[in-house]
């Protein structure tokens, strides 16, 4: 009879160790997706400043709580870039490890380094005024920056961001340059599954 109670208590404490586990495995691997709007800065061939503004999305998988990897797709563009008449845009797609440095039930703070690549379109702009027909590049492209989650509910979150983007682009007619971009971003993020802020 002792047997059996004993037997009857393992089978019992297995169970409810087993039921448990959906919790423990809410801290492994999580997925959210981003989409929101995009402000960049970058230098044209005489070390002007032109605005472009546009689209960015990113999916993350969390590997552990303060370690993940994203791949993320932004889209920016200007119109009449130095009075050319004519537009200049940048196509990025990267990816790369984010690390969170802190972690708490409303506020996530995280950075990341980026590697892809990007299309950069434009017109050449001439010393002295002027342009050659638009051009494009699609060149090796990196980021780092970091920024801040805030936790508006279980599976959703506003990320506000800011990155330094390495781009190229023509410099002259056949002279390749890179290009130094900052970029900031706000965005929509989304958790998928359940109480996905256990995952971070």
């Amino acid at each position: 009879m002792k047997n059996l109670f004993a037997v009857f208590c393992v089978t019992l404490c297995a169970a409810h160790a087993s039921a448990q586990s959906p919790v423990f495995a809410a801290h492994g691997r999580t997925i959210d997706a981003s989409l929101g709007y995009s402000y960049l800065t970058r230098s044209d061939s005489y070390s002007n400043r032109v605005g472009l503004s546009g689209a960015d999305a990113s999916l993350t998988i969390g590997l552990h709580s303060r370690l993940a990897i994203r791949a993320d797709l932004g889209y920016v563009r200007a119109t009449n870039v130095g009075g050319s008449r004519r537009h200049s845009d940048i196509l990025s797609y990267l990816g790369g490890p984010v690390f969170y440095p802190t972690v708490h039930r409303r506020l996530v703070t995280y950075v990341h380094g980026l590697a892809g690549a990007a299309r950069v379109t434009g017109p050449i702009l001439l010393n002295g005024g002027g342009s050659i027909a638009g051009a494009w590049v699609n060149k090796f492209a990196w980021a780092v920056g970091g920024g801040v989650e805030y936790w508006i509910s279980d599976s959703v979150a506003v990320r506000i961001g800011a990155d330094y983007l390495r781009t190229s682009y023509f410099e002259a007619a056949s002279v390749i340059k890179a290009q130094n971009n900052i970029r900031t971003a706000v965005a929509v993020v989304y958790f998928f599954g359940k109480h996905s802020r256990l995952g971070r």
